[in-house]
């Protein structure tokens, strides 16, 4: 109320524009109303002067470069000034953050019982633009890898053994640089041999660049630690409501192991899923089934094999609770498909329509392509968490 309207309106609109942006990312399971909310919250922080610096445009202008939309909101919660008067309200309602796992959201109540804390979150720092002319192949190609999901409540322990070749023409000295975000590095070997800290180091944030000279081809072995119940980004493996899941496109797969995370890097995926029975009964990722059984402690495995070569953002794992239905195709080669559609208990019974789609989806492309799938199961996993709406991960 102290600022000029021209200025109140500007701060105004800056806070749209960034409510919008942030409408885009949020979760199926907040609907826009929770948005409208958000953005009554941002706005009357902002035009009622409640920022503690003189320059509320500017403060704004900062938040709405960000990209984690519930830190931007704790941003703009924290740096507002202690009200004595009631917090703003849509048609009587209080507004209250609750925290659940892996998702934030707006839900009715008393906002005394607000659990998120209120500490100022910087806005992350400009993404680095990357143009084609500047295109350029990678040293060393990643052709296999084997990884290992040791899921446990708290932390996951991701094994990698990534089969690498220098690429022709690359001087033998060349170090291996791997995109690696958010990862606990417990350890990391060739051929067997440990690497010592003064083998591997840290260029960049988020590059871990092993030392040259490598050998021509050998076998990389990394061993992580990522905390998936923490990941607020929803991006790499995340849990959510007891589920987890992944979303790699575009760049997530590097906050899972360390890997060439790009496009033109192809391999081949093996990967076995270790999670407790009771919580995690699902264990899915992409490709085969090659084998599943049970291990003590209460707990389980499963292996999946991709026989096709693919970037590491059409990688996927969902692990958790989930109901399905399963039916099968038979190709126009005579070749039996296993189709199975999962989603929460309570979704079930929507289900059979998507089965039925499926099926006609199948035949479509055979009949006006000539396409015949060429795995032997079909998976599908709707859930209401998942942050991308869609991702095809074949």
């Amino acid at each position: 109320s102290n600022l000029p309207a021209f200025e109140r309106m500007a701060a105004a609109g800056r806070v749209a524009m960034a409510a919008h942006r942030m409408r885009t990312r949020l979760p199926l399971s907040l609907t826009r109303v929770h948005a409208l909310h958000l953005l009554l919250l941002a706005a009357a922080a902002v035009c009622s002067s409640a920022f503690t610096t003189s320059s509320p445009v500017a403060a704004v202008q900062s938040l709405a470069g960000s990209s984690r939309p519930f830190q931007l909101l704790q941003s703009i919660r924290a740096r507002a000034r202690p009200q004595t008067a009631q917090p703003p309200m849509l048609r009587g309602g209080k507004m209250v953050l609750n925290s659940r796992p892996g998702l934030g959201g707006l839900r009715g109540g008393d906002q005394s019982k607000t659990s998120l804390s209120m500490s100022t979150v910087s806005a992350p720092a400009t993404p680095v633009e990357k143009f084609r002319k500047d295109y350029k192949p990678t040293d060393y190609r990643i052709s296999e890898l084997s990884l290992t999901f040791k899921i446990e409540d708290g932390a996951t322990q991701v094994l990698g053994s990534l089969s690498v070749k220098r690429a022709a023409g690359v001087e033998e000295g060349a170090p291996l640089r791997l995109d690696a975000e958010d990862l606990k590095v417990n350890g990391v070997s060739v051929n067997g041999k440990a690497l010592s800290d003064s083998e591997y180091w840290w260029p960049e944030k988020d590059v871990l660049e092993l030392k040259g000279p490598l050998p021509a081809e050998f076998t990389l072995e990394t061993d992580v630690t990522i905390e998936p119940e923490k990941n607020t980004q929803l991006s790499g493996l995340y849990k959510s409501s007891g589920m987890y899941c992944t979303q790699c496109e575009a760049e997530g797969f590097r906050r899972i192991t360390p890997m060439l995370d790009r496009p033109d890097s192809m391999g081949r995926y093996r990967v076995r899923i270790e999670a407790d029975k009771t919580t995690c009964p699902v264990l899915l990722s992409n490709g085969n089934l090659k084998a599943r059984g049970d291990i003590e402690g209460g707990r389980h495995y499963a292996e999946w094999e991709d026989p096709f070569p693919k970037p590491s953002y059409l990688f996927a794992v969902v692990a958790g609770d989930l109901g399905s239905i399963s039916d099968s195709y038979t190709t126009t080669s005579g070749r039996k498909v296993h189709l199975e559609i999962f989603s929460e208990h309570d979704n079930v019974g929507q289900l059979p329509w998507a089965m039925e789609s499926l099926k006609q989806s199948m035949k479509w492309d055979e009949d006006t392509f000539g396409l015949e799938y060429d795995l032997d199961v079909y998976n599908v996993v709707a859930v209401g968490d998942f942050n991308m709406g869609a991702m095809e991960n074949k």
